[in-house]
């Protein structure tokens, strides 16, 4: 598969075009939704493939802890996935630019790679969070995402990150961001 390779403080960003659940990483984010319920795209496809166990987990957190808000992000273990662990990350729904989604989505990035330091894990794989059903804007998304990531792998949250994504359409909008952003 295509990708392209950053290195920041000795810690590298990966851009592919990719399925997120063959990647080689400890573990890897579920775009979810602030109930941990499950659902389509890339969630759907991840709790497929996790197992039961795993929508039981998040919905476990949920009523002890409440729903989480954008930006927010939580840890599951992997249950039938070849990664360790999952981290669940809330990003924010498009809303014209004008509710602080920018931030909300950074924040969303830079509280998987926190989670993951926190862990241990030292390998992360991202999807896209908030371009699928959210509506997040591609062109705008991307260069929000390659900053909070450069900053996490610049203060060494974890060694690698990597962003896979779904077609050539996609990898080529995400590649003109980083040239630009770095």
């Amino acid at each position: 598969m295509p990708m392209r390779t950053w290195t920041f403080s000795g810690n590298t960003l990966q851009l592919e075009n990719n399925d997120l659940l063959q990647v080689d990483a400890e573990a890897i984010v579920n775009a979810a939704n602030s109930r941990l319920a499950g659902g389509g795209g890339v969630d759907g496809a991840i709790q497929r493939a996790a197992g039961p166990r795993l929508l039981r987990a998040g919905l476990e957190h949920v009523r002890e802890n409440g729903p989480l808000q954008a930006g927010e992000a939580v840890l599951t273990p992997g249950f039938d996935l070849p990664f360790g662990h999952v981290i669940h990350a809330v990003g924010p729904i498009w809303r014209g630019g004008h509710e602080n989604e920018a931030e909300l989505l950074r924040s969303a990035y830079l509280a998987c790679l926190r989670i993951a330091d926190q862990n241990g894990i030292r390998s992360l794989a991202f999807p896209a969070l908030s371009c699928g059903a959210y509506g997040y804007p591609v062109e705008l998304a991307a260069p929000v995402a390659l900053c909070a990531l450069r900053s996490g792998l610049g203060q060494g949250l974890v060694r690698e990150a990597r962003m896979v994504l779904r077609g050539e359409k996609a990898l080529a909008v995400w590649l003109r961001a980083a040239e630009s952003t770095f």
